[in-house]
């Protein structure tokens, strides 16, 4: 008995995951690196990067969510460091123009609307009681981060107990680029290896089909147990090497190009991104402290890249800071994003188009879920296949809810507009219009990125209006409940005030110079 207990740690030990290659570098790359090296590093486990400098990413992803800050804090990364380096902003939500009928705009927040009520049915149901009971009130007026973001204020949550102030809600907007090399400085002193070089070719295990190792250009081969393609659209590896297949989304999302150009600053930053759409897509501006991010995604189908640039460059608030960059995609996923040994995390994964910043949040998720899930050398498929379940429902989910932006428009105005109304869409979306338009209902399910804030802020953000209220709300008087919602609008208002300007809180905390 002692002798086969004695073995059983050698046994296991010789399972185990030693060597993690990571196969492109930019955002995902680094990401994952950096999650990595503070997770699985340890004596006699090795991490390495290959990326080469000649290969361009795209770099279109500049806006988060809030989750990003957990990330961030996971690795014990200060934020003002962060911010300073990346030359960063803060993000409240985001606003978009144009998109129910031309001229109206609204904003999408991060955090809640109102304060939850002592029945703990959802607060929304009070608006809506109001409002279908003849009261003239604006959902808006009971969201911080709205109220803030057209004040152009901000700040970190504050400890004052029962305040708006506690629950702050946000985001960054950051150089995706100097994010990158941030990570890299931070991966690199944990001992990641970086490898400079461009893939060649990639080598497949004769009896499974496995990934063997990689050859670069210079003749080099990397072997490893487990490998992360971070190449982006190409996905050298995961489709290149193992033709695991894409699953194409066009038809519920048609835009497949975006053009972006950064230009000069010509104000204070402000603390929410823009989206505004255009005749067959949409422009995005994104503020950072050293310029402005610009894009304009659109539909090849409905519009010229000629008529594309043409209409960004026609928009662009600053001076242009360097040439348009074409970018062409398809949304969709990957059939599976872990296939044998390799899991492909970022664009080499899938693309959504970045609506809703959502592009790095699913790097983040894509590398938790990694972490959460490990594998030793056995690369049991049971695991394998929950990995893949659950991502893809995550990016099903976040498809769905960029739909229904297209879906509820009322432009008449292009035939690109009338074609996203009328699509048909996933069943899924369809069953959560009917829930919200037959009762205001909103469910969220098990681990869904988007909750009834973001679903609520969208559909009534761009008209599409719930028919009726939860019965239980009928139970408060109209007028008293009136009284109540008014006294916390004033509350939220008098917060928004109270908060420094935007400008004012990076230039006393993280405010980048040419020193950084």
């Amino acid at each position: 008995m002692q002798q086969t207990h004695a073995s059983e740690p050698a046994l296991i030990a010789d399972e185990q995951v030693r060597d993690v290659l990571i196969v492109g570098g930019g955002t995902a790359g680094w990401m994952a690196a950096a999650a990595l090296s503070k997770s699985f590093y340890k004596k006699g486990r090795r991490i390495r990067l290959v990326e080469s400098d000649e290969i361009g990413t795209v770099g279109v992803g500049e806006a988060t969510i809030p989750a990003i800050r957990t990330f961030n804090e996971v690795l014990g990364i200060d934020e003002n460091e962060f911010i300073r380096e990346t030359k960063g902003t803060f993000k409240l939500g985001i606003e978009f123009v144009n998109w129910g009928n031309l001229g109206e705009r609204y904003i999408h927040p991060f955090g809640v609307y109102g304060s939850p009520m002592a029945d703990n049915i959802p607060f929304h149901h009070y608006w809506l009681k109001l409002r279908d009971a003849g009261y003239d009130t604006d959902l808006s007026d009971f969201s911080l981060s709205i109220a803030a973001a057209k004040r152009e204020r901000f700040s970190r949550p504050k400890n004052i107990p029962n305040s708006p102030l506690a629950q702050m809600a946000y985001a960054f907007q950051f150089d995706a680029g100097l994010y990158a090399k941030y990570l890299r400085k931070f991966a690199e002193k944990r001992d990641v290896q970086r490898i400079e070089g461009k893939v060649s070719s990639v080598s497949l295990r004769q009896d499974d089909g496995f990934v063997e190792s990689i050859t670069l250009e210079n003749g080099e081969v990397l072997t490893a147990d487990l490998f992360i393609d971070c190449t982006g659209f190409r996905g050298l590896l995961i489709e290149g090497a193992l033709k695991t297949g894409y699953e194409d989304w066009t038809h519920w999302l048609p835009c497949d190009r975006a053009v972006a150009a950064p230009c000069e600053s010509n104000g204070p930053p402000i603390p929410y991104t823009r989206s505004t759409a255009r005749k067959a897509g949409w422009q995005w501006r994104i503020p950072l402290q050293h310029r402005i991010g610009n894009g304009h995604v659109y539909s090849s189908q409905y519009m010229s890249d000629d008529e594309a640039t043409s209409i960004l460059l026609d928009n662009l608030e600053g001076k242009l800071l360097a040439e348009p960059k074409l970018l062409r995609f398809t949304t969709g996923r990957r059939n599976k994003f872990w296939n044998k040994n390799c899991i492909a995390i970022g664009l080499s994964g899938g693309f959504m188009e970045p609506l809703e910043s959502t592009s790095i949040h699913l790097i983040q998720t894509g590398v938790t879920k990694l972490m959460s899930l490990f594998p030793d050398k056995r690369f049991s498929q049971s695991l394998i296949d929950r990995y893949n379940e659950l991502t893809v429902f995550e990016y099903e989910r976040v498809r769905d809810f960029l739909i229904l932006h297209y879906k509820v428009n009322q432009r008449t105005d292009s035939t690109f507009w009338e074609y996203c109304r009328n699509m048909p869409i996933p069943d899924y979306l369809s069953n959560k219009l009917e829930l919200y338009k037959t009762g205001g209902h909103i469910f969220r399910d098990n681990e869904e990125l988007f909750g009834i804030p973001s679903w609520l802020a969208v559909m009534e953000g761009q008209n599409f209006r719930a028919q009726g209220h939860h019965p239980l709300s009928d139970a408060r008087e109209a007028s008293r409940l009136n009284e109540h919602l008014s006294k916390m609008k004033q509350v939220i208002a008098h917060c928004a005030e109270s908060l420094p300007t935007h400008a004012e809180f990076i230039a006393q905390h993280c405010a980048h110079t040419d020193q950084d």
